[in-house]
């Protein structure tokens, strides 16, 4: 379960403070960042060239970011040596991974998981990964089954030191319209989930668009509902979902406000996503919240407040005007 739901009845309060004595506060971990309804993480295989010329340029308009993931061997050395004229240069990809893209991991020559045997695939993943964080600074932290060919033992290998990998997606090209593309949304906002899609070619390559205005218009859409849609990378999202799943805290009330205490045992150095919490209750105002030496900067709407915090970074002090605690 992803929530972790507490009651916080303040009580001796004055009549500065924010709550009525009778009406608690609700404090969870919101599902999505920014406590938004759902989440879309948009991928692109194999590492065509027009990912950098057409898709990178739209995502940095719309300020969205998404993952690519890449097979090493079909990339280009450089300008000065291309060998496909469909496929970028590291060069390229380093360039969009500065823009908050995330360049990742699908086999080093894309190798189907249903007929190769562990070891070579274990072999042709860590390619990959030295490759990848050879030419972009960045070692690989998921990983996309080529052909989306999965057997038990691959998954768990695959996932080996990993924040995760690609095992549903929802195929985004060449069936794509504005109609399904609209349900598909319409969808992920009525269930609250996450959605993964899968997109190759673009005006050429396996499965593209009919029209790559689909596209365009669907990511137009998506950034009219921002305030809805979480998009994130793979990556980010994939880190964020099992940090709120796993973490657990207490909470303890003090003088002047209440205390949450966080607790999360994953590998800090590979899950990395701040986590958003959330205070639920009509007319809040004068919160302070700190972690540490840390204040955090708070979002105030009509009923709650938001704000990230670190779920290793310790004890959240939260105080305000008339919230008692003894």
């Amino acid at each position: 379960m992803y929530r972790f739901y507490w009651v916080l009845m303040m009580t001796a309060l004055g009549h500065n403070c924010c709550r009525a004595q009778e009406d608690p506060l609700l404090f969870r971990i919101a599902k999505y960042k920014d406590d938004k309804t759902c989440a879309i993480s948009y991928t692109f295989d194999d590492g065509l060239r027009e990912h950098y010329t057409l898709v990178a340029p739209k995502l940095k308009a719309l300020g969205f970011r998404a993952t690519f993931w890449i097979n090493g061997s079909k990339i280009n050395p450089g300008a000065g040596a291309i060998k496909d004229t469909t496929r970028m240069t590291w060069a390229e990809l380093k360039e969009m991974a500065k823009d908050g893209n995330e360049i990742s991991n699908h086999g080093w020559a894309h190798k189907n998981f249903g007929k190769y045997n562990l070891e070579e695939l274990r072999e042709d993943i860590a390619r990959n990964d030295s490759a990848i964080y050879h030419h972009i600074g960045i070692m690989p932290s998921t990983f996309c089954y080529p052909n989306n060919a999965k057997t038990p033992e691959g998954v768990r290998m695959a996932s080996e030191h990993r924040v995760g990998t690609r095992t549903v997606q929802h195929s985004v090209g060449s069936k794509s319209t504005p109609q399904n593309l609209q349900q598909w949304v319409d969808t992920l906002l009525r269930s609250r989930e996450w959605g993964v899609t899968m997109t190759h070619g673009i005006t050429y390559g396996y499965d593209h668009f009919r029209a790559a205005a689909i596209l365009w218009e669907h990511l137009e859409r998506v950034k009219a509902l921002e305030d809805q849609i979480w998009v994130g990378t793979f990556h980010d999202i994939a880190a964020y979902t099992k940090e709120r799943d796993l973490l657990q805290y207490d909470i303890r009330t003090k003088r002047g406000g209440f205390v949450i205490t966080p607790r999360l045992e994953l590998d800090e150095k590979l899950f990395t996503e701040p986590l958003t919490g959330v205070i639920e209750g009509k007319g809040i105002r004068n919160l302070k919240i700190r972690q540490g030496k840390k204040k955090l900067k708070l979002r105030v709407t009509a009923d709650k407040v938001l704000f990230d915090f670190n779920p290793y970074g310790g004890e959240l002090s939260v105080t305000g005007a008339g919230l008692g605690g003894r």
